[in-house]
């Protein structure tokens, strides 16, 4: 059947208001629809490929199979709007606002702070909205299972769980069951986890109890629940009512056409066939989270879509006497559903094939992927790793397949896959169902995953003995034998691992086996009792947390703010979509978009740059190079950098050139037909690479203090060794993004940019412009996430916009794709650490030296500075009197790394704490005795000879020991370590000691500016940027302690270089200091001028002085200026101040539990404090344990996106999460006694690491090794397995190749075709 030629109308609801189209492109997303031409840009871009959840939004239907109206979260950066044909859209702005009425998911976020930079919000609101529209009352399981496709980058997670918390009847204050076990406020509880007080719950010390009026304090309640407004499920929009009765009538078949592709959405088998035939390479789509990916990222091109959502055939679910048969357009979330209800039904013995593939499904994705995607869809698309298919392989599921032939039945075994994303269909054929057998009594059915590679190993059997396990481990391990050049890498690691998980198997077999002869079974020899754990699924408890702070002193005024957990100004805008982003920023008129043109090579001599074909793409513009620059093509923080390259390009995704078209898309397309040819040279990729070419950046940093040599001649022992810390991605939720107005005189620039760097913007910018910097306007709202990415990174992509906006005299837009922002625009510096450190028999340190090497990518930018902090922090908290230190910065051909959350002083003090760990376990001694044996005391000298004053480090030590039951629960791991073979616990207490302030010192300066406004309004701007970590809130609050006003008169509107020139990058965790006293400084200049008024009206209201200061001509308008006094730092001389002061801390970490104690002097605001100690803990997470970057040993960057690259979830933070600001510890040296909390708590997380390897240790000590061992971070899954020595790796290297994936001498992982940097 031909399609319509003439095009159909495609009808929708967005919001409750009705939405006709006639003209429809195929390849428009839904995200594209509701932000372009809806105005509706509360739905985000964070990843265009649904892993990050920004762009949820909720999708309504009536499904005449079901007979219901179903609602679901869908990814809108993946949907298209042409399968949007009678179905209602919800988002984040139609179901509140702060206008009329926040919805309580909108508000409980808010309130509970659980919305830092905003931009992940409104998706993780929509995911709780539909939650609660499906239940109302859900269980705090949904909850967290409603998140499981959303990603936070800020938050940490915690607070947005317990403000939801809320909404779950069934827990209460911690979220376990209130009052029962679990629960913090539960005395047995209490004795053992420290509960709300850390053991004296409902005690006299209780802080739930009045305290006496000399006695600190102490409060656990950042927000008040009491406040919220309840849930109303009868208030939610309704259904609209035409798509009730249009879902009822029989459709008719679509078609839309747009410039390249054709959509055709039938209505019957018989019509889909037909088309089939007639478009035999057509692609079938259902949720279009495989094509809709292909074609955004991968540049392929499906001429011909087909959508066979409507068809009843594919949409059918039977139950046979075989199994159950789903339609090939089932989603994953109905499968789910249906095998669920099967086997809550049916006997045990039926259902395990059921439960394996339930198994799978609970981590396949996120809700938002599996509610659209289709089992068919998973199947046809033939990955290799796929969560599904080979399950469905190993139990022989029936594929019925359909075509103008007829149908035919093939069994989904090891012949249906062809090759590489290749199956025995054939073109014309359609998958038209799929039988999922049961199984049958005596048969047993497993599937394991491992996150990250997801590897399965599923096997049937019917009888077991420990011969048997031998026998079929080497038979697997022989069918095992992977290429060095496998797909994906980590050879050793998944073959050993496939034979672990067929032991696992083989256990639970035993287990079955067991319970099914009521213990009686002849079959098979028992399982041991220290072997049982290993048969567990993985089950996580809810969140348990709390968080003490120190409330404000008796008497302080209600409209004082300083020191109360004051909401975020913003939270609410940003939980409504209403906070406006660099890209929500409304289109000017004429506005164009550019796409960058990158390199493909990582070295190499550019021949020639074709711009011809692009010119032929509709909308195509104009192409931008270095020809084009007015001005310097010369940039970077050291001019060793150029905005687009000319002869050379030193890294993949080295900027070249752009394509500026009317549209993104059309951008995109023609920036992909731009041709480069190259003359490619030998790239350096690898920190080993660096040092065997001797590839150096010149600057090269040395520390030296005391007499090294003699300290080694002294010590008993030496220990020498080495660590590898690889690189990580910002991931801010917000991609790089730039919008440049011309102003059309004097060269007069307006720029609106995601950046944390105004001044070197904008001197950038006017430097390529050819323009003197007064000419450039650089303005900043709010960044969604930037963690040091943005603080000159973003510079890359401003200058190249403003260029183009220069040549075409109109306004240019760009916001980066996320696999473009992580490819060009850097990250955490990877680290190399060589050490030698003599110690005495007691664990006292003597003597240390140290070689740094990071690698620093293919300009300088940020380096140095990371190096010497790397340096400054080589002791993290431990005092040693001998010390000789260098550092050098490695020149690559990788995207310049730069900076980012902590600017090496994680680096430094990680390998510190490796040396330290493993001299504790040389001496025999717990590693936390010789911990604190080494800590430094009050008024101590550090290496680099700055005293130690105001040292609570021992204090949040003691602390933290205490709250944390350390001992007694170290003898409970040991315990338990000693009955369970094949699961370990570990834990680790550590410290932290973190300088604050720029090394460089003249950056340590910062400006405000006040105006006050005749009805006794404040405007406030300072020199700071906002993002996420609630720097403008803060700000606020210390206006209006200076003013004395209530912070509902105080507003900031936005960051701007024409309001307070020369501003220092918002970084190094001094912003709020330094822009605090800034404020404080002009607030006391407008107050000196009110004195006068004041004291002739002592009675007046603060808007009665300000109206008689205006009456008597008195300027309401100030600066503010501050800078930080005494700092300098002479690495030669090893002498100055390089620091104002240092933050503390310390963490334990135990499996699942982390508890924190810090030092953030007297909080300005307790509520973003504890925000940011939790949202650094988890980020540090991701550094030590998950995060990974690869690349190929051409440089080419394999992860590209929340795919590939794997960031902390909501599943991933600590199940027991407790902080507590250290009380009465005022810090003279900031604004209002508070401390810098942004970057020191990131460090914290290395006692998840250490705790992971001291169960590591435990697993080796059952395989009689005893020594220590070499761990490089992050602690993935390969390095932990690899790490535990046992019977299997032994198998693994006896009876197979060995293809070396271990670490080269410096730690970089080299797999094939795949390095870990």
């Amino acid at each position: 059947m031909a399609p319509n030629e003439t095009g159909d109308e495609l009808v929708f609801f967005v919001n409750g208001k009705k939405v006709v189209e006639k003209d429809v492109d195929p390849e428009t997303t839904l995200l594209t629809y509701l932000r372009r031409k809806l105005g509706l840009c509360g739905t985000k871009l964070g990843c265009g490929e649904g892993g990050c959840g920004a762009c949820t939004v909720m999708i309504s239907k009536y499904d005449p199979f079901q007979r219901k109206i179903l609602h679901h979260t869908a990814n809108a950066c993946l949907f298209p709007v042409c399968a949007l044909h009678h179905v209602a859209v919800t988002t984040v702005e139609g179901i509140g606002n702060t206008k009329s009425r926040l919805h309580p998911a909108q508000e409980r976020i808010a309130k509970s702070h659980g919305s830092q930079c905003g931009f992940c919000t409104p998706g993780i609101v929509m995911s709780m909205y539909t939650l609660l529209r499906n239940k109302p009352e859900p269980k705090m399981e949904d909850i967290e299972d409603a998140f499981q496709g959303n990603l936070c980058r800020c938050t940490g997670y915690r607070p947005i769980l317990e403000g939801y918390r809320t909404f779950a009847k069934d827990l209460n204050c911690c979220g376990r069951v209130a009052n029962g076990t679990g629960c913090c406020r539960s005395e047995r509880e209490n004795s053992m986890n420290g509960g709300c007080c850390r053991g004296k719950a409902n005690g006299p010390d209780c802080c739930m109890n009045g305290k006496d009026d000399n006695v600190t304090m102490m409060s656990s309640s950042l927000f008040n629940s009491s406040e919220f407004q309840p849930l109303d499920p009868t208030q939610e929009p309704i259904f609209p009512p035409e798509l009730m009765t249009q879902g009822n009538k029989q459709q008719k078949q679509l078609c839309f056409k747009g410039e390249r592709v054709m959509w055709i959405q039938p209505t019957t088998l018989k019509e889909l066939v037909a088309l089939k035939s007639q478009y035999p390479n057509a692609k079938l789509v259902v949720g279009n989270t495989e094509v809709g990916i292909e074609m955004r990222l991968k540049n392929m091109l499906y001429p011909v879509i087909i959508a066979p959502a409507w068809i009843s055939e594919m949409n059918a679910v039977q139950h046979t006497e075989m199994g159950v048969t789903f339609g090939a357009a089932c989603t994953l979330s109905l499968v789910e559903e249906v095998l669920r209800k099967a086997v809550a039904e049916l006997p045990p013995y039926k259902t395990e094939v059921f439960q394996a593939v339930l198994e799978q499904l609970r981590w396949f994705a996120g809700p938002q992927i599996r509610n659209v995607a289709a089992l068919g869809g998973n199947i046809m698309t033939a990955s290799p790793i796929s969560d599904l298919n080979p399950v469905l392989m190993a139990s022989g599921s029936k594929l019925t397949l359909v075509s103008n032939e007829g149908k035919r039945t093939v069994t989904m075994d090891e012949k249906f896959f062809t090759g590489y994303r290749k199956t025995i269909v054939k073109p014309e054929e359609i998958l038209l169902s799929v039988e999922i057998p049961y199984s049958r009594k005596g048969e047993y059915f497993s599937a394991f995953k491992q996150a990250s590679r997801r590897e399965d190993d599923i096997a049937i059997v019917t009888d077991w003995n420990e011969k048997l396990l031998q026998d079929a481990c080497r038979l697997l391990a022989g069918e095992m034998d992977l290429s060095a050049s496998a797909p994906g890498g980590m050879v050793d690691f998944r073959r050993t691992l496939t034979l672990s998980f067929f032991f696992k198997f083989y256990l639970t077999v035993l287990q079955k086996l067991s319970k099914n002869h009521n213990g009686n079974n002849n079959l098979c020899e028992p399982v041991p009792s220290n072997y049982i754990s290993a048969t567990e699924l993985f089950h996580k408890d809810p969140i348990a947390n709390a968080q003490l702070f120190q409330e404000v002193p008796r008497g302080q005024a209600v409209e004082d703010m300083v020191g109360r957990p004051l909401m975020h100004v913003s939270a609410a805008k940003q939980a409504c979509g209403e906070a406006v982003y660099c890209d929500d920023i409304p289109h000017y008129e004429k506005e164009l978009y550019l796409t960058l043109v990158t390199s493909t090579k990582a070295h190499a001599k550019i021949l020639s740059v074709d711009a011809s074909e692009a010119q032929s793409v509709p909308g195509f513009v104009c192409f931008v190079s270095a020809k084009d620059v007015p001005g310097s093509n010369i940039t970077g923080i050291a001019n060793d950098e150029t905005v687009f390259a000319e002869d050379v390009v030193t890294c993949v995704g080295h900027i070249i050139g752009a394509v500026v078209a009317d549209t993104q898309e059309h951008s995109r397309r023609a920036a992909k037909a731009v041709k480069i040819k190259y003359e490619e040279l030998k790239p350096i990729v690898t920190i080993q690479e660096a040092i065997e070419k001797q590839s150096f950046l010149k600057s090269i940093k040395r520390i030296n203090k005391g007499d090294v040599k003699k300290g080694f001649e002294e010590s008993d022992h030496i220990l020498e060794g080495e660590m590898y810390l690889a690189g990580q991605e910002h991931f801010y939720l917000e991609t790089h993004c730039t919008l440049a107005v011309p102003k059309g005189e004097d060269g007069e620039m307006e720029l609106f940019v995601s950046t944390q760097n105004l001044m070197k913007t904008q001197e950038f910018t006017a430097n390529a412009l050819g323009v003197p910097s007064n000419r450039v306007v650089v303005r900043v709202k709010r960044m969604g996430g930037g963690f040091g990415g943005k603080e000159t990174r973003s510079t890359i992509l401003t200058t190249a916009v403003a260029v183009a906006a220069f040549k075409t005299g109109r306004p240019v837009r760009c916001m980066l794709d996320r696999d473009e922002d992580m490819l060009i625009s850097g990250g955490r510096h990877p680290f190399l650490g060589r050490y030698k450190v003599g110690f005495m028999k007691n664990g006292r340190v003597k003597s240390l030296q140290v070689s740094y090497y990071s690698n620093g990518g293919n300009s300088v930018d940020l380096s140095y500075g990371v190096m010497d902090r790397a340096l400054l922090h080589l002791d993290n908290s431990y005092n040693i009197p001998n010390v000789s230190a260098v550092g050098t910065v490695c020149k690559t051909n990788l995207a310049s790394n730069t900076a980012f959350r902590g600017f090496g002083g994680p680096q430094g003090m990680m390998i510190a704490e490796c040396w330290m760990s493993d001299l504790a376990r040389k001496c025999g001694l717990p590693p936390e005795e010789v911990r604190k044996l080494n800590l430094y005391n009050e008024g101590d000298l550090t290496h680099f000879n700055q005293k130690l004053e105001g040292f609570t480090l021992r204090r949040c030590w003691d602390e933290c020991l205490s709250s944390c039951s350390y001992h007694a629960r170290k003898k409970l791991i040991e315990e338990f370590n000693k009955q369970n073979r094949w699961k370990k616990r570990g834990m680790c207490i550590i410290p932290t000691k973190f300088g604050i302030s720029f090394t460089v010192p003249f950056l340590n300066q910062a400006g405000a500016l006040v105006h006050v406004y005749t009805d006794g309004s404040v405007l406030l701007t300072h020199g700071g940027t906002e993002m996420g970590q609630g720097l403008h809130t803060k700000m606020i609050q210390v206006a209006s302690r200076s003013l004395g006003i209530p912070t509902s008169k105080i507003h900031i509107s936005e960051t701007s270089t024409n309001t307070v020139p020369n501003t220092s990058p918002t970084a190094a965790s001094v912003s709020a200091d330094i822009n605090g006293m800034a404020v404080h400084n002009a607030c006391q200049t407008i107050l000196k001028r009110l004195e006068p008024i004041k004291q002739s009206n002592p009675k007046g209201s603060w808007e009665d002085w300000i109206k008689a200061a205006y009456e008597n001509c008195v300027s309401l308008s100030a600066t503010g200026f501050y800078r930080i006094p005494d700092l300098g730092y002479d690495f030669e001389k090893n002498e100055g101040k390089p620091f104002c002061y240092f933050s503390y801390g310390v963490a334990c970490s135990e499996n699942m539990r982390t508890d924190i104690v810090m030092d953030v002097g007297t909080s300005l605001n307790p509520a973003i404090d504890i925000g940011q100690i939790e949202g650094a803990f988890v980020q540090g997470l991701g550094l030590f344990t998950m995060e990974e970057l690869r690349y190929s040993p051409e440089g080419n960057l394999y992860t590209r996106g929340p795919g590939m690259y794997k960031i902390p979830a909501f599943g991933d933070i600590p199940t027991e999460f407790y902080v507590s600001l250290l009380r009465d510890c005022p810090n003279s040296k900031a604004v209002y006694s508070s401390k810098a909390v942004g970057e020191p708590p990131l460090f914290l997380s290395a006692s998840v690491f250490y705790a992971i390897k001291d169960a590591i240790y435990s697993a080796r000590k059952d395989s009689g090794l005893t020594e220590p061992f070499r761990l490089d971070s992050p602690a993935t899954p390969e390095r932990i397995r690899n790490a535990c020595v046992d019977i299997f790796t032994k198998m693994e290297r006896e009876l197979l190749p060995d293809y070396s994936s271990d670490a080269n001498s410096n730690g970089e992982q080299v797999e094939g075709d795949v390095i870990q940097v």
